[in-house]
């Protein structure tokens, strides 16, 4: 609401204001996005440009991937992987994320990997160690916390018939 009233302050009505986005029916001028952004900085956000948001899609795409290919190291480190995938500042990185996302890097990870535990268990074509080891978890104990956690279940509960609900990736 505070970022919609900001706009409409400023002659500008968003056709829609979601969590994170607003819709504008044109582009602002430069002197518009400047007279908004300092409205919006007042109230703690900020405008993003197109730049940051391609850098959080880009940070989603390379974490689906990585989890994905059933090959995360046992001491995999997001700081050295995004270091080198995309050779950017990590706490900085993580700071914008957090701040879009609403959750932490390291939190969108661990639900990627429980989503695909979730898949593996489905299936029903590898152990529940399988799984851990390939997913990079030190122990079956510690993966079967987690999952419990994020889930409520156990995996062995999950497993059971009716508890497959799994998210689709796009709305993690």
């Amino acid at each position: 609401m505070a970022v919609r009233q900001e706009f409409e302050k400023s002659g500008l009505f968003p056709t829609e204001v979601i969590m994170g986005e607003v819709e504008l029916q044109k582009e602002l001028s430069t002197i518009q996005r400047e007279q908004v952004s300092k409205q919006l900085e007042k109230l703690g956000f900020e405008i993003l440009d197109h730049q940051k948001q391609q850098q959080i899609e880009q940070v989603k795409m390379l974490l689906i991937s990585k989890v994905q290919s059933g090959r995360v190291e046992e001491h995999f480190s997001l700081h050295d992987f995004f270091t080198k995938k995309i050779n950017s500042n990590y706490p900085q990185l993580s700071r914008l994320f957090s701040e879009v996302e609403g959750i932490t890097i390291e939190q969108f990870f661990i639900l990627q990997k429980i989503e695909k535990v979730k898949e593996w268990l489905a299936y029903e074509e590898q152990t529940l160690s399988e799984i851990s080891w390939k997913l990079g978890y030190s122990s079956v104990a510690h993966l079967s916390a987690q999952f419990k956690k994020v889930t409520g279940l156990t995996p062995s509960n999950f497993k059971k018939p009716g508890h497959k609900n799994r998210k689709s990736l796009d709305q993690l």
